[in-house]
């Protein structure tokens, strides 16, 4: 499948992730078909897709009329075969769990020609496994990240019976849909940025565990250096410019041991015992003061397409 043959790309799955990913694809120009089997879940959807267009109108980043164009290019179906009918790209983003994976993709094989990519979002799952052998060479993964309607990173990652075409076409697709596609050779769970996260995630239990700072601290601290910079630098690139000598005698002086991963992080499974979950009840770390978690997302939407505008073009500048 080439890039010029996909006219129709269908989402299978609504939920978190769901109607972002078709919005960025119906932004890109695509007819877009968004599948899940809940109409609960479906309503919620719609208004989700809605109120993120709203958004963008908002900022500045779409005309009303654009906006229009992008949810007319939007249907719904409540069923796998309609959604996949005239697909040339399956853009699949279903729970995170095995039998759901393998019902899907066993499903898909039926139903789809030979020739349509078919996408995973898989995170920590290796969906290379569950996908019919037969299929392999047209399949791959499009990773996204939430927010995915704000988040220009997706992450290709290629099977070991995945063809070219079928790497290039989806890195073409995603970056005609204005999304950063970053390329991996092979899979590995979790891809580049969740297991970069993991390890953070291990020195924050850590650093609140044992009452070094608070949770405002600690994002007052990396909101202030680490964040920004990485847009300059990265995390690779810092290295030459702090010297590789230098971080190279910090690894042989071994000043630094990382702690122990904890399966239990007190600061964390305190607020989870007591349903303090997050923006899902309002609050979590941080308190959201009664506010709604669409109330909440919205701002937080507003703040990173402040962000990504104002360091859009540095994605991809080089030293």
């Amino acid at each position: 499948m080439k890039i010029e043959d996909v006219k129709k790309i269908a989402v299978l799955g609504a939920g978190t992730m769901g109607p972002g990913i078709a919005q960025n694809y119906a932004m890109g120009g695509y007819d877009v078909t968004l599948y899940t089997r809940s109409e609960s879940t479906m309503e919620k959807a719609k208004v989700m897709l809605h109120a993120n267009l709203d958004t963008f109108v908002e900022e500045g980043l779409l005309a009303s009329d654009a906006a229009k164009r992008v949810l007319d290019r939007i249907s719904y179906c409540r069923t796998v075969a309609e959604a996949v009918d005239g697909a040339q790209f399956v853009q699949e983003t279903v729970a995170e769990k095995p039998d759901v994976k393998v019902a899907l993709f066993e499903e898909l094989d039926k139903l789809l020609p030979e020739n349509v990519i078919v996408a995973s979002n898989a995170s920590s799952l290796n969906p290379f496994k569950f996908a019919p052998e037969r299929r392999l060479a047209m399949f791959t993964t499009a990773h996204w990240y939430a927010p995915p309607h704000i988040i220009p990173l997706v992450e290709v990652a290629k099977g070991e019976a995945t063809s070219e075409e079928t790497m290039e076409t989806t890195i073409h697709l995603l970056n005609n849909c204005g999304k950063t596609a970053v390329r991996l050779e092979k899979f590995v769970p979790g891809y580049i940025i969740n297991r970069i996260q993991i390890l953070l995630n291990t020195e924050v239990f850590y650093l609140l565990d044992n009452g070094i700072c608070t949770p405002e601290q600690i994002d007052l601290a990396v909101k202030a250096s680490l964040m920004p910079r990485g847009m300059v630098l990265g995390l690779v690139q810092r290295y030459d410019f702090t010297g590789l000598d230098i971080s190279a005698n910090n690894i042989t002086n071994a000043s630094y041991v990382m702690p122990e991963t904890s399966k239990r992080p007190k600061a964390l499974f305190d607020h989870v015992d007591k349903g303090e979950l997050g923006v899902k009840t309002g609050k979590g770390f941080f308190d959201y003061g009664g506010r709604s978690a669409a109330e909440i997302c919205q701002k937080r939407d507003k703040m990173l397409l402040k962000v990504f505008k104002e360091t859009k073009e540095m994605i991809n500048e080089k030293i």
